[in-house]
């Protein structure tokens, strides 16, 4: 595959078959997360392939209360809305079947391997995730390549420390993300539906449109 298809078509997977992913395969998934950059050349990503049905289930179990309580707050912004909008109904069976996809893949974070520039500016830090989340793109990108899909949630992280002991993470391991894996079971998007460039690129000045 040409890597603009990947990039176009590497969206976001909520319905998975229910086939194994073989370890070869995993493993340069995998593998592709090693060649992301992170500040001072540091490598601070560890990640923990999960493939036991008993610790899928249970990180699943952690994860669907949180889904539903966000559920619950997509649903009370907008009481008026008849239904709930697709993109949500399939997140809503995502979460669902959680424990069915074959390999939830725990990212994790050395964070003495941190370092975020942006601490003292008074606001949220998001510095440190750049040292994370380009691991995290390398591998959704080699999982497309693979044929496999994949999705990336962050809301896991809010169940931190049981997550550290059922997984036996050690102390100074942060959790980061959690990525769905498996072969997809209705295909693949033919292309992405993003904003146009003129919205997101700007030359010279923010808001001024690159124009290409």
């Amino acid at each position: 595959m040409e890597l603009q298809e990947i990039l176009e078509t590497t969206g976001t997977c909520r319905f998975y078959a229910r086939e194994s992913v073989p370890a070869a395969v995993l493993a340069r998934v995998l593998d592709a997360a090693r060649y992301a950059p992170s500040g001072g050349n540091r490598h601070p990503v560890r990640l923990i392939a999960v493939r036991d049905p008993e610790k899928r289930r249970q990180l699943a179990a952690w994860y669907l209360p949180l889904w539903k309580a966000y559920l619950k707050n997509v649903r009370a912004a907008d009481p008026a809305a008849g239904k709930v909008p697709q993109l949500v109904a399939n997140a809503d069976h995502f979460a669902e079947h959680l424990a069915e996809v074959p390999v939830l893949i725990v990212v994790c974070a050395v964070l003495a391997d941190l370092y975020a520039t942006d601490r003292g500016l008074g606001r949220l830090s998001i510095v440190g995730g750049a040292s994370v989340y380009p691991a995290v793109q390398n591998l959704l990108l080699k999982a497309r390549e693979e044929g496999l899909g994949t999705a990336l949630t962050t809301l896991l992280c809010a169940e931190e420390e049981r997550v550290q002991e059922l997984l036996s993470i050690p102390a100074g391991v942060v959790t980061a993300a959690l990525v769905a894996l498996g072969k997809p079971e209705r295909g693949f998007p033919q292309r992405l539906r993003r904003r146009p460039l003129a919205e997101v690129a700007f030359a010279d000045r923010y808001g001024q449109s690159f124009g290409a």
